[in-house]
């Protein structure tokens, strides 16, 4: 079913009229993302920040436009210029003036390919000693034709403490440990018209308008291979979707097998679907809300590689209504402003369990939700911008009493890094004195309750309060000075002082037990 469904998507494909191919830029370039929300606060262009990660070609006809738009101060325009090194590769055919360095590059007609090396080490020094995270791999991309894209990057990782365990609350993407090492593999293939495109990738996700991170679905988990799906048929409307294969770590007794004295264990499948639908009644005005479901058991499921469903009523027509047959869907809004000059405000909200009969009954109520807002005031003062985000989790959101359904992948949640009930303050200051160069001021308050567990027969899931106590709380002061000397090529120096109290053993890595100064240094090429 499943090959039947990608013959005849890439049929219509390559019969559909093609206007550019499509690369995802990888999430963790966070420098490019940041320019183009600074362009978009100033209504220089227009984004919708919801859906992440952004196609390369789309980054560049955004630059181009921006580049013409006469409204740019001195700075931006050399931020322009130095970004066009790199992303006029989607602009240009051959080679072009002030083309940024790469290890290989060619472009004709009819084909392009790009390939860079990945090197990269950070290290801190605090009251727990030394650490240091290194880093290095390669990346490549390229686009053959009018309508096919393709990429790939490898990178191994070495950690001397682990800092980003599946235990561990912290914004550092997660990844696959076998003792202090791991490796993240990423690539795809796309394929694009002149409306949309469809891709299969394994690659991060980021959904949900956000500045410190995101609560619908965030990069926290390695990545996992999906098919996703973009259309935009008109400017007031776009639609995302992804079909994922995710890791669900849960050992499948009736499949896992012992051969020659050796035990062959095999995991429960596990999968996900989810779609966004985007209006913008006004240009700078985007509406979203969609739907998810984590489902296992039953293979990969053609009612849900139908993009538009609401899949709880599916789950509702296969599963009945009993949650020990079901499987695990939630629903998700997101609002994004940017009608004022230089403010971004935005909303976004999680919907694990939402009864409306019961929505102030203190004692019955089943709200398992997650809610994020902020403001973002952008070159209110010349080359600022001041960032505010708050975050609050009630008891039992993102958990569920099946482990093949949990809303996670290899033990790390698909949602905010803090978890079920749980709250956080987010404060930044950003000054930008030249091009290139950012110094940047932040505060973190985060708080987590206590952990009450989801088992619907034997304990109370229904009423529980939030945050009746603080079972964990960290602040977090840091100043920080990047500067990106080539593209891609970046060093940075960090301050930061972090206190924790509670249960910090279970919540921090052992380089953050107690409270602690640590002084970062760190260089990097590629991402």
């Amino acid at each position: 079913m499943l090959n039947r469904f990608l013959i005849i998507i890439s049929f219509f494909c390559v019969t559909s009229s093609t206007f550019g191919q499509v690369v995802y830029q990888d999430v963790s370039n966070n420098a490019i993302y940041e320019f183009l929300d600074e362009l978009a606060n100033e209504q220089i262009i227009v984004i919708n920040s919801a859906i992440k990660p952004y196609p390369r070609i789309f980054i560049a006809n955004k630059l181009l436009e921006a580049e013409q738009s006469g409204k740019l101060n001195p700075r931006q325009k050399k931020e322009i210029e130095f970004y066009l090194r790199d992303y006029g590769k989607e602009l240009y055919i051959g080679k072009f003036d002030n083309k940024r360095f790469d290890i290989f590059y060619f472009s004709d007609s009819s084909f392009t390919f790009s390939l860079n090396g990945i090197l990269g080490a950070q290290g801190w020094n605090n009251e727990n000693g030394i650490n240091y995270h290194r880093w290095y791999g390669g990346e490549m991309f390229g686009y053959a034709g009018k309508h096919f894209g393709f990429y790939a990057s490898l990178r191994d990782n070495t950690e001397k403490i682990r800092l980003a365990d599946t235990n561990v609350v912290t914004i550092r993407n997660g990844g696959k440990y076998r003792s202090t090492d791991y490796s993240e593999m990423r690539g795809g293939a796309s394929l694009s018209w002149s409306w949309g495109s469809i891709a299969l990738v394994k690659d991060y996700l980021q959904w949900g308008t956000h500045y410190h991170y995101p609560n619908i679905i965030s990069d926290k988990a390695p990545s996992f291979a999906h098919i996703k799906l973009n259309l935009q048929p008109a400017k007031w409307f776009e639609f995302n979707y992804f079909h994922g294969w995710l890791v669900s770590e849960v050992v499948d007794s009736s499949r896992s097998y012992n051969y020659n004295g050796v035990q062959r264990n095999v995991f429960h499948g596990k999968y996900m679907a989810a779609n966004m639908f985007t209006f913008k009644p006004w240009q700078k005005l985007n509406l979203s809300f969609g739907n998810s479901i984590v489902y296992s058991d039953i293979g990969v499921h053609p009612a849900y590689l139908i993009p538009f469903m609401f899949y709880k009523s599916v789950d509702h027509t296969y599963n009945g209504n009993t949650n020990t047959a079901g499987q695990n869907s939630q629903m998700f809004f997101d609002i994004s402003s940017r009608l004022i000059p230089k403010v971004h405000m935005y909303y976004s909200m999680y919907i694990d369990v939402l009864s409306f009969g019961t929505l102030f009954n203190k004692d019955e109520h089943a709200n398992h939700w997650s809610m994020q807002g902020g403001v973002r005031v952008t070159n209110l003062f010349p080359n600022t911008c001041f960032t505010f985000e708050y975050t609050r989790t009630n008891p039992l959101t993102y958990k569920n009493d099946n482990l093949t359904t949990l809303y996670n992948s290899n033990w790390y949640n698909l949602g905010h890094y803090l978890g079920d009930n749980a709250r956080g303050l987010y404060l930044a200051l950003d000054f930008r004195p030249i091009s290139r160069l950012l110094i940047s001021g932040r505060f973190r308050l985060n708080q987590k309750g206590p952990d009450y567990p989801y088992i619907r027969e034997t304990e109370k899931v229904l009423g529980l309060p939030f945050m009746e106590s603080v079972e964990w709380e960290q602040h977090i002061y840091s100043l920080k000075a990047s500067y990106q000397v080539l593209n891609d090529f970046f060093i940075y120096v960090e301050a930061e002082k972090q206190t924790v109290s509670g249960n910090f053993k279970r919540f921090n890595s052992e380089y953050y037990w107690g409270n602690t100064i640590s002084w970062s240094l760190g260089v990097n090429f590629g991402f």
